[in-house]
């Protein structure tokens, strides 16, 4: 039977069973479309960095003598749009057959399940054999349960997968070592320098000139340094472990205007685009702990495989458990529009400049300048979701609906209304302080409210605090800040407000 199978620009798994034997009744299909480049503005580098893998797994598909046809963007018989390239193909092969894996974004499962729905030929779905998990996973493990909270499901990963347990504890007596994670890097623990890819990317970066594609972000190089196979992948996987690992855990929250990356091992991207699975890192992290534990404390390892087991196939298993409605959740009834800063880095914010000016750069920011920085001004300003969404999956390269929309929208931006996080991720300055050297270099006053130079964050955190009263002022893990409001002296509070007001109406004047 003539079977036609689709890959998706995230399904770049050499590893799956799909790949095992060749057959010559099977064809594969790649896309470049504008379809996926035009729904949302993306940084230059996302687009290129994709592009560049599936190019690449199309070459390794073909090593290994599989069938593929490959659109690229300027192709003259590209439609551009998914089902079109794929009722092209099924007629010009004669396709008998047409099977897909299972898509991890809402819209994409829906198009694919729908274009089956009216074909005249058989179709199926096979799973993507990377996760851990399966989409209802995460639903089912809560089901009859008031709150989705990601340390019940976590221990349960831990235990099902026996991942640093012993006699069914967790190894080293805790579950948790989030509070040995929060130390200010300072400059006295050495960084190795981190490891680029030299990857050519000219003639990529071509087509996506000559398409037309709008972009945002910089590129300004002729080579791109994320892994786009899994040979690379692999190669930063080894890195992180000989050369970050051992200080991961004790600097993943921190932050530093010389240091783009600190200890973090840049592997989101080769992982979403499922280049290396959750499994292969797992499996070499606690190897390399095995043989080096006298070395490393277990605290740096916890800590990443809490990111990977834990938090990741958290968000995915509540996307699952909730889009659609997800998408449009907005609790607490924020409308303002995201400063024009967030696309040039112009602000005399020295935290937000940095953050976003990594971002423009590299594509990438780690979770605490997301959640902290750029995530906590937006919902400080209360900023619409639905910019803060587009914002965020645009502009980083590892950046998929399926964990990015619950990160934002749930985590950082409590549009969920506590699903995900049980309080707002908002802070002053202070935080920003302890977790970093922002404040050393700003020109705003980290311990002022009011004044002419004091910090934004202050006002627009009791502000937020005050305005979003009926919907946080019963939340118990927001009482204690509750209380020092209702201390406060009207008056004193009064002119705090004004200042957050003037903020949000000159964002972009600060």
């Amino acid at each position: 039977m003539k079977t036609l199978r689709l890959i998706l620009g995230d399904q770049l798994n050499i590893k799956h069973s799909w790949f095992k034997e060749t057959n010559d009744d099977v064809t594969y299909g790649l896309f470049e479309m504008r379809q996926e480049t035009d729904y949302v503005k993306h940084h230059i580098q996302k687009v290129i960095g994709f592009f560049a893998a599936m190019r690449q797994f199309s070459e390794d598909l073909k090593s290994k003598k599989h069938d593929v046809h490959y659109l690229k963007i300027n192709d003259e018989n590209n439609t551009q749009n998914l089902t079109e390239n794929l009722s092209l193909l099924i007629k010009e092969y004669n396709i008998e057959q047409f099977e897909y894996i299972f898509p991890d974004e809402y819209r994409l499962d829906k198009q694919l399940s729908s274009f089956c729905e009216g074909l005249s030929i058989p179709s199926k779905a096979v799973l993507a054999e990377h996760f851990y998990t399966q989409r209802e996973d995460l639903a089912n493990f809560f089901k009859g349960k008031k709150q989705y909270l990601m340390e019940h499901f976590y221990r349960d990963m831990r235990r099902k997968h026996d991942i640093l347990m012993v006699s069914n504890q967790p190894e080293g007596g805790k579950w948790n070592y989030d509070k040995s994670n929060r130390n200010k890097w300072k400059g006295d623990v050495e960084i190795p320098n981190y490891k680029v890819f030299k990857n050519d990317i000219s003639e990529v970066k071509k087509d996506i000139e000559k398409a037309d594609i709008v972009t945002i972000g910089k590129f300004e190089t002729k080579t791109f340094s994320y892994p786009i196979s899994r040979v690379q992948a692999l190669e930063q996987l080894k890195y992180f472990c000989e050369a970050l690992l051992v200080h991961f855990g004790d600097f993943q929250d921190a932050m530093h205007t010389d240091e783009d990356y600190l200890f973090h091992s840049r592997l989101s991207f080769a992982m979403n685009l499922k280049l290396i699975s959750p499994k292969d890192i797992i499996t070499s992290v606690m190897n390399y702990y095995r043989k080096h534990g006298d070395a490393i404390h277990i605290s740096q390892v916890e800590g990443f495989i809490r990111q990977v087991i834990g938090w990741r196939e958290y968000m995915r298993g509540m996307y699952w458990a909730f889009m659609p409605d997800y998408k449009q959740k907005n609790e607490l009834d924020n409308h303002n529009k995201l400063p024009d800063f967030f696309w040039t880095g112009k602000t005399k914010m020295n935290c937000l400049k940095h953050a976003i000016t990594n971002s423009l750069d590299n594509g990438y920011a780690h979770h605490i300048q997301r959640l902290m920085i750029t995530g906590n001004y937006a919902l400080l300003t209360q900023t619409n979701p639905d910019e803060v969404d587009d914002w965020y999956l645009g502009i980083y390269v590892d950046a998929i609906e399926w964990v990015q929309l619950t990160n934002t929208r749930g985590m950082s931006q409590f549009a969920d209304g506590g699903k995900i996080a049980t309080k707002p991720y908002v802070s002053s300055g202070s935080y920003i302080n302890k977790m970093s050297n922002y404040c050393s270099g700003c020109h705003y006053n980290k311990s002022k409210k009011i004044e002419e130079d004091a910090c934004p964050f202050n006002s627009l955190y009791w502000n937020f605090l005050d305005e979003k009263r009926k919907y946080l002022g019963k939340n118990f893990r927001m009482k204690m800040m509750y209380s020092l409001l209702d201390k406060m002296d009207p008056s004193e509070l009064q002119k705090i407000k004004d200042k957050a007001q003037h903020i949000i109406a000159h964002q972009d004047e600060y």
